[in-house]
């Protein structure tokens, strides 16, 4: 498995439309080589297509124009917003199988050996939670959801519904506990074997088609999360949890079809080092993209102080097509400070499509055309100098440390602004300053300087400056720096 490696999301029914031509709409094959070949020369070492999978069209008019927070974010994004700009959720799949719209089994295929002659490996969605609430599978293979009495869907028609016409069976939309049901979705049942069975298989076949899989709200599928989740139902039905987690027996038996393929989990509430010991070999740190936002330093600093093994397991990410653009929710300046952060820890390092732009708007999942936003070349200028630094092996195969912060002079409290740590491999070294704040701050650091001599030069990468300090100084009191707000130094020495 790569170490500390970065994995590019794109949202692939609305990227893909950047290919047309005035004669055809694109599918996967017709991406040109050089666009994958710009990834890699990013660093990117996982490209997740997100939203291949086929979805139910039908599921659209009934579901998708509902009054709500979803529709109305449907004009915030697209000003001159359509009812044809909707084309359903990729997270209410029909079933495994590519979305023609996008092409063939054959066209992923061929984006697949494309990304892997390049050195880089293919992730696609795996939704473990729930199906489209019109899945062929409801006819083919309904054992697999999670069957009510007609009583509960009295009680709650939102919950549940009757997809069938011409049967008296009723079945659960998929939840989260804390949020109302996904009534585009079905419910898988955890707690039958078979589908459980139904559900492994469906991984075993992913094998085929990808090199790991991005699983979507994995923690919901825990025995105890499943049974909370439905109490009621389940003491009805009577069913009892299975002896053994859903995800520890999937993850053994795929990876002993493929030991090398990876599970990448979306994971939250405090359940990612379970998933990780249950198998995951990624999971989201949302937690940290929470400090970031909020901006308490020390609360930053805390996190990274956690287990080696646990952070070279977790995502670090500052958006994704859940979260909002960096540029808007940090602001550019604080957003290029967060970028450098989490580019330069451990683990993996997770971008989406149009942050290397500065794009500004998020777009709902259930839109299929994106809104035109110009490049802000500012951005993207500086993304194309921070990938380029830390695509080198220091920081893909090195030794990450935490490095103490000192106050900078008597009396200074700005030090405790700033975040800085090393990297070492081999001979290379490197030295990451953040200030992480709105405000000049200053400090002292004590870097390794272990085979340097009596002066040695911090040549920053970032910025293009090159600065000589002594051993001496370096040992003690430690090198000075001083920082304008949200600035970073990432020093070669």
């Amino acid at each position: 498995m790569i170490m500390n490696p970065s994995l590019y999301q794109i949202n692939t029914r609305v990227w893909l439309r950047r290919f047309d031509t005035k004669d055809k709409n694109a599918s996967l094959e017709d991406v040109p080589d050089s666009y994958w070949e710009s990834l890699a020369e990013k660093g990117t070492d996982y490209v997740w297509l997100m939203g291949v999978w086929k979805i139910c069209e039908s599921t659209i008019e009934k579901y998708c124009f509902q009054e709500g927070a979803i529709k109305d974010s449907f004009s915030e994004a697209l000003k001159d917003f359509q009812n044809k700009d909707v084309i359903g959720s990729p997270y209410a799949i029909d079933r495994y199988e590519i979305n023609p719209r996008l092409g063939t089994e054959d066209s992923l295929q061929h984006v697949r050996s494309v990304l892997n002659r390049l050195g880089m490996k293919l992730i696609l969605d795996f939704v473990p939670n729930h199906f489209s609430a019109d899945s062929a599978l409801i006819q083919t293979d309904p054992y697999v959801f999670l069957e009510v009495s007609s009583d509960f869907f009295i009680r709650d028609p939102h919950t549940f519904y009757k997809p069938l016409e011409n049967a008296d069976r009723f079945f659960a939309h998929g939840r989260d506990p804390f949020f109302p049901a996904w009534e585009d979705t079905i419910q898988v049942n955890y707690f039958n074997p078979d589908a459980r069975e139904f559900m492994i298989r469906t991984l075993t076949r992913l094998t085929r088609l990808c090199d790991g899989v991005r699983c979507d709200v994995a923690m919901l599928d825990l025995n105890n999360v499943f049974k909370d989740t439905w109490a009621g139902v389940l003491s009805e039905t009577g069913e009892k949890p299975p002896e053994d987690e859903f995800w520890k027996v999937a993850i053994e038996s795929v990876k002993a079809v493929s030991p090398e393929f990876i599970f990448i989990g979306e994971i939250y509430w405090d359940k990612e080092w379970e998933l990780q010991q249950l198998g995951f070999d990624f999971t989201y740190d949302k937690k940290l993209t929470d400090r970031l936002r909020i901006g308490y330093v020390k609360d930053i600093r805390e996190h990274l102080l956690a287990e080696r093994n646990f952070q070279q397991k977790s995502i670090r990410f500052i958006e994704n097509h859940d979260e909002e653009r960096a540029v808007t929710a940090f602001g550019e300046q604080r957003s290029k400070a967060a970028a450098v952060i989490i580019s330069t820890l451990q683990g993996m390092r997770f971008y989406h499509d149009g942050q290397f732009e500065g794009k500004k708007i998020r777009l709902p999942v259930q839109l299929g055309r994106e809104p035109a936003e110009p490049v802000n070349k500012r951005i993207s200028d500086f993304y194309e100098n921070l990938l380029h630094i830390t695509c080198h092996e220091v920081f893909k195969k090195g030794e990450w440390s935490l490095l103490e912060v000192m106050p900078g002079w008597d009396g200074d409290a700005g030090y405790e602004n700033i975040l800085a740590w090393a990297w070492k491999y081999k001979t290379e070294k490197r030295l990451v300053v953040i200030n992480y704040a709105d405000a000049v701050s200053t400090c002292r650091i004590k870097p390794d300087v272990k085979g340097c001599s009596d002066s040695f030069e911090l040549a920053d990468l970032l910025n293009s400056q090159t600065y000589l300090r002594s051993v001496q100084e370096a040992s003690h009191p430690g090198i000075y720096i001083a920082l304008e707000n949200y600035e970073s130094h990432i020093f070669a020495y």
